[in-house]
């Protein structure tokens, strides 16, 4: 097993440092995702990678594509530079670096798993965001026919690298919020096995949201529809893999 930090950045210079001392506290070398953001904060990143040039590098998206365009060009970046897994992370600091350790331990022990994070929230969470998660929650349950996936939205995970980028190079995946979602689910219709972790996350150190009501909740909403289809084209092959486990 051969890990690295993906991060994508946009305009979180100033809490972006803290992740990347986790991260480097554990010895994990880091992608650093710069998805079109201001000069600003273009140059953090670009005096991070500046001061640990072997373990820290930065790919720049001249344009801004939204969490999943850089995610996916960072997963491709990793795969390219002979990474075997790539823990996602954001760059705002809500998610726990203290589970790091457990989340690459659950890797190693089950390589070919998709380590995924299940929220434990405290009360910096808006209301409206935690209660409305469950409407996904809902939906990606009848798309995978599963109660395998126990929180798609949860941006902190370990993906093995191989299959998720060959899943990137050959589906069209939502560009922005609704990549997180989209690329468990059919990662999950490819036979990947899912490890839910709990882990803790509070709403974010710099107090800067990127996630926009309207349009990304448009898009998830279009994303469940099409996922929904998708399922009804797959329901036999996923009821008979059910079926054939809880048999064995």
């Amino acid at each position: 097993m051969k890990c690295c930090a993906v991060i994508p950045v946009y305009n979180h210079g100033d809490a972006v440092g803290a992740v990347i001392a986790a991260l480097r506290g554990h010895a994990l070398p880091v992608i650093l995702v710069d998805d079109g953001s201001e000069s600003s904060c273009a140059a953090v990143l670009d005096g991070w990678a500046a001061g640990d040039p072997e373990h820290i590098a930065v790919v720049r998206l001249n344009e801004n594509q939204g969490k999943g365009g850089a995610m996916m060009a960072g997963l491709s970046e990793a795969h390219r530079r002979g990474y075997s897994h790539a823990l996602q992370i954001d760059a705002d600091g809500q998610h726990d670096a203290g589970d790091i350790a457990a989340f690459i331990a659950a890797s190693q022990a089950q390589p070919t798993a998709l380590i995924c994070g299940c929220p434990v929230y405290d009360e910096s969470v808006p209301k409206a965001r935690r209660y409305c998660r469950y409407l996904t929650h809902v939906w990606v349950w009848i798309n995978t026919l599963s109660f395998a996936i126990r929180d798609s939205m949860c941006g902190f995970r370990i993906y093995p690298l191989a299959p998720t980028v060959a899943l990137i190079d050959a589906r069209q995946i939502g560009k922005r919020m609704d990549f997180d979602i989209e690329i468990l689910v059919r990662l999950f219709w490819r036979d990947m096995q899912i490890v839910n972790m709990p882990t803790r996350v509070h709403y974010p150190t710099d107090g800067i949201s990127h996630f926009r009501a309207w349009r990304d909740n448009v898009l998830i909403s279009r994303m469940h529809a099409r996922l929904f289809f998708g399922m009804l084209l797959r329901s036999p092959l996923l009821l008979a893999r059910k079926l054939a486990r809880s048999v064995a």
